[in-house]
């Protein structure tokens, strides 16, 4: 074994949890609520902030304010441009965030827009569109580019693989998802893109998928109860996904799982179980902000405002 992967292994090893138990060192606490009631909504995290952008909210409304999070208080930071959006991703890229594409206000007719809002000099400005309309995909930010995966239109759910390159502010298409799914998790962790679950109709996915940019090809990965609309991170230097939705079951799922040795380990599980999970780490901890306790097939679910903060689990020297 080669001393790269010895010492991945290690870090492995320190956040291991005996198969089929309860990680005791992980727990949960209520974190303030935002402003407005959010489901099928984007939330991205920079350096100091969490921010909640778009989605549907009381009575299935969209909700337009874009709400800022330092780990103290909820403030509304901005507004976002047009009438809103539901099921859109989002990321950061260091000071900027990249609004994508979703579908207009509460309705299942998607939009190819691409948006970038400067936290600094708190100004909006239009990226290059995406190469066709979609919503419910998931996006991530791989070697400083934005890799958008999943989703659907008005007709059928996509497959599609995009990637937006900032230096060029244009688009390029790569290896296809190896099916056709919406409301996937993603993350990149080991210089990989993993996607995690997902659906299409009335199906949910178990599926885990991993791509390596390198090959631009994808391989398949430990299969997770079937779920879409989870959340998913990177913490303590392994991927933690966090609730969703399971059709078949017609629930909101609670359950927080952690991938170990190529096993997916349950942790204590989410207070208030959520589909549209949303998850992001702010200064060493996880937040699960918004998303529906209740399962919703429409594109105007009613949101919650909840906020939950999760940490520990993990050995003090593992990175996050």
């Amino acid at each position: 074994m080669s001393r790269s992967l010895a010492a991945f292994a290690l870090m492995l090893a320190a956040c291991a949890t005996p198969p089929g138990t309860v990680d005791a060192g992980a727990h949960w606490a209520s974190a303030p609520p935002m402003h407005a009631a959010r489901a099928a909504h984007a939330v991205v995290s920079t350096s100091d902030a969490i921010y909640a952008l778009g989605g549907t909210g009381a009575g299935g409304r969209p909700v337009v304010g874009v709400e800022r999070f330092d780990g103290t208080a909820w403030v509304e930071e901005t507004t976002l441009p047009g009438r809103g959006l539901n099921a859109p991703a989002a990321v950061a890229l260091a000071d900027v965030l990249v609004v994508i594409g979703g579908f207009e206000t509460s309705t299942n007719v998607p939009t190819d827009r691409v948006l970038a809002y400067d936290t600094r000099t708190r100004a909006w400005r239009a990226l290059a569109p995406l190469p066709a309309p979609r919503g419910g995909h998931a996006a991530v930010v791989l070697d400083g580019r934005i890799h958008v995966i999943g989703g659907g239109n008005d007709r059928t759910t996509l497959s599609n693989h995009d990637v937006y390159d900032p230096a060029r502010n244009a688009w390029i298409a790569r290896a296809p998802l190896p099916r056709a799914e919406g409301s996937p998790a993603a993350v990149v962790w080991n210089g990989k893109l993993y996607a995690i679950g997902g659906r299409s109709g009335p199906a949910d996915f178990a599926a885990v998928d991993i791509y390596d940019p390198t090959l631009d090809r994808w391989t398949g990965g430990p299969p997770i109860e079937p779920r879409g609309t989870a959340g998913a991170v990177v913490y303590c230097g392994a991927i933690h996904v966090f609730g969703g939705e399971s059709q078949a079951r017609r629930a909101s799922l609670g359950d927080v799982l952690r991938l170990t040795d190529g096993v997916w380990q349950p942790l204590a599980p989410m207070p208030t179980p959520r589909n549209f999970a949303r998850a992001v780490v702010l200064h060493d901890a996880v937040y699960v902000v918004g998303g529906s306790p209740t399962p919703e097939a429409s594109h105007a679910s009613e949101g919650s405002a909840i906020v939950e903060r999760f940490s520990g689990g993990c050995s003090r020297n593992t990175p996050h």
